[in-house]
């Protein structure tokens, strides 16, 4: 009977052709209404993919999240849909790291001819939020990697021959080095060691970040300080006979400044009695076994390598063998590398570090030296002889200054 009932009426509704065409547009409707309900349910992950994937965020969460408020999250995802879009650069930005520029206080020693390139190696970058690690492969090519505190310094002296050697280590591959020096243990420790790191270069892994201030050699608070910051760091020292040292120390300074007294003056107290003056730099420098004791209380001989500054001229590849071994790098720097410059009277690169051309320190190496009295060069070698004996000694090396 009901089954009738239900089938006369729907026979009813479907003889009239008013009532045909109401139903006809209801059916369409609903499924117009189901359509556009399905298409929201579907597409409302999409639009937190593609943004997650570029933030980097988990975004099985966030759906579980969208599945457990139903509807509302629907009506929300409307109205995002409806909503003008940010532009891509706002995602993009989240990888910007924001630049540092990071400025070394005028110095005395900053200013003299110790520091020739004066440019840094890589732009100076603080921290930020940071893309995902790159390959290898893709390190190489644009010169990414981390800024590491360095695993050798260049610690003395000044005057010995430095400059030369940094130059021709920086053609290793496996050595990445600061151009300028950053006098971090001497002047500039305050600033922290998070400062001094941001003065790196960046490197890869198997690389040695190294850099080179010649006057820790004789700051006494330097040894502690470097100490303090890894035990293990190498040490090398570049020595140079002690008189030749002071006589091109003051031609350095006589270049600046024309009008100081005679080196005679100032390399004794009293000319009569031919008492040295110790307290002036240019002598207190040469006395290594005095500084060089302050450096034993915190390192062993062992990570300390002296380079002799005479060798470095005479025969620089194989000062830079003995340096290659001495960091645990193979002996890449060989012969081929260098050339010798008559005019300046010291070897010179072939190839420089990223350059085909040949490559020789500046005009203020190789200066000529004032004509310096014999005898006052004589009682010089008198005062330091007992210094230098006790410095082979110390070191098991004759450098062959007597």
């Amino acid at each position: 009977m009901e089954y009738s009932l239900v089938c006369h009426s729907l026979y009813a509704l479907w003889s009239s052709p008013v009532k045909k065409k109401l139903l006809v547009l209801s059916i369409m409707f609903l499924i117009w209404v189901y359509m556009l309900y399905s298409c929201v349910g579907y597409c409302s992950t999409m639009p937190s993919l593609v943004v997650d994937s570029y933030r980097g965020k988990e975004t099985v969460s966030g759906v579980a999240k969208r599945t457990e408020t139903g509807g509302s999250s629907r009506t929300d995802l409307v109205s995002r849909l409806l909503a003008k879009q940010q532009p891509w650069e706002d995602i993009e930005s989240d990888y910007d790291e924001p630049s540092i520029n990071v400025k070394i206080p005028a110095s005395r020693d900053l200013l003299n001819n110790e520091l020739e390139t004066g440019d840094w190696e890589d732009e100076m970058r603080g921290a930020g939020e940071r893309a995902p690690e790159p390959s290898a492969m893709s390190s190489f090519s644009n010169g990414s990697g981390s800024k590491k505190l360095p695993q050798a310094i260049i610690i003395g002296v000044k005057k010995g021959g430095t400059r030369a050697l940094l130059e021709f280590l920086r053609v290793h591959p496996d050595i990445r080095a600061v151009g300028a020096e950053p006098h971090f243990f001497d002047r500039n420790y305050e600033n922290g060691l998070e400062w001094y790191r941001e003065l790196m270069p960046k490197t890869l892994e198997g690389q040695i970040t190294m850099e080179k201030t010649p006057s820790y050699f004789v700051t006494r608070e330097a040894p502690a300080r470097i100490s303090a910051m890894s035990r293990d760091t190498k040490l090398i020292v570049v020595v140079r006979d002690p008189v030749t040292r002071a006589i091109s120390d003051y031609t350095q300074t006589l270049s600046k400044k024309p009008d100081i007294p005679s080196f005679e003056s100032l390399t004794f107290k009293n000319r009569t009695t031919g008492l040295i003056d110790t307290s002036w730099s240019a002598v207190q420098i040469g006395i290594y076994a005095k500084h060089l004791d302050n450096w034993l209380q915190y390192f062993p001989m062992e990570q300390i390598l002296f380079v002799s500054g005479e060798r470095l001229i005479s025969d620089p590849a194989g000062e830079l063998g003995r340096v290659q071994d001495f960091l645990g790098l193979k002996r890449i720097i060989t012969d081929k590398h260098f050339y010798f410059n008559q005019t300046k009277g010291f070897p010179c690169l072939k190839k420089a570090e990223g350059s085909s051309k040949p490559h020789c320190l500046g005009k203020t190496k190789g200066r000529t030296h004032p004509n310096i009295d014999p005898e006052v060069v004589q009682r010089l070698r008198d005062f330091y002889r007992p210094f230098n004996m006790k410095f082979y000694q110390m070191t098991g090396q004759n450098f062959g200054w007597d």
